[in-house]
């Protein structure tokens, strides 16, 4: 989604929309393409200006990411299996889960956390970490901590922000747009390390 689309959806479909949106990048397969930093961003700029409630925001917004996380995790536990068992095809390969298997014991309670504020990786990771037989009760910890770390900072940053700067409106798209350039950057950079 074009973050120039940010600002109608909050204000057509408000709270609903905002905890809808966080709930389904945080964990669902199709909700990887959602504007979830730039999305809390600019509803905390909206809360500034007394359009939203910042508690129920914060709290809302909270909830949801922790319960997509959690439904990703579920997803990965139940289906993740079943989907690598398959025979190798071009999609699915047995090493890829071997390596994340790996991965989740190596990295995997960081991952979690760090996850949150990487777009397309915050998606999948909660799945993976499911798929990857992570136990639950690192998960819950890990996703209770980067779930409250990546709504508080989001939704602050844009709240303190509106305070702070005359005719914020102005500014929103800018910002927002910056905001999506630096949560793409490590995506970036890890495409350019593979490569090497």
């Amino acid at each position: 989604m074009h973050f120039f689309d940010i600002i109608p959806l909050i204000k057509t479909f408000g709270l609903a929309g905002i905890f809808l949106a966080v709930f389904a990048e945080s964990g669902l397969f199709f909700g990887f393409f959602l504007p979830g930093d730039s999305l809390l961003f600019t509803a905390g700029v909206f809360a500034s200006a007394g359009y939203l409630n910042f508690s129920f925001l914060f709290l809302g917004a909270f909830i949801c990411a922790f319960l997509g996380d959690t439904v990703g995790y579920w997803t990965g536990k139940k289906f993740g299996q079943k989907i690598f068992s398959r025979p190798d095809s071009f999609f699915f390969n047995k090493k890829n889960l071997d390596k994340t298997q790996k991965f989740y014991d190596k990295y995997g309670k960081k991952t979690v956390t760090i996850a949150r504020f990487v777009p397309i990786v915050r998606t999948f990771a909660p799945i993976m970490a499911g798929t990857a037989q992570m136990k639950y009760k690192d998960f819950l910890s890990f996703n209770i901590l980067g779930g409250f770390f990546w709504t508080s900072i989001m939704l602050l940053t844009g709240y303190f922000l509106g305070h702070s700067i005359k005719n914020i409106d102005t500014y929103i798209l800018p910002i927002t747009g910056l905001i999506i350039f630096i949560s793409i950057v490590p995506i970036i950079v890890g495409f350019l390390n593979s490569k090497k």
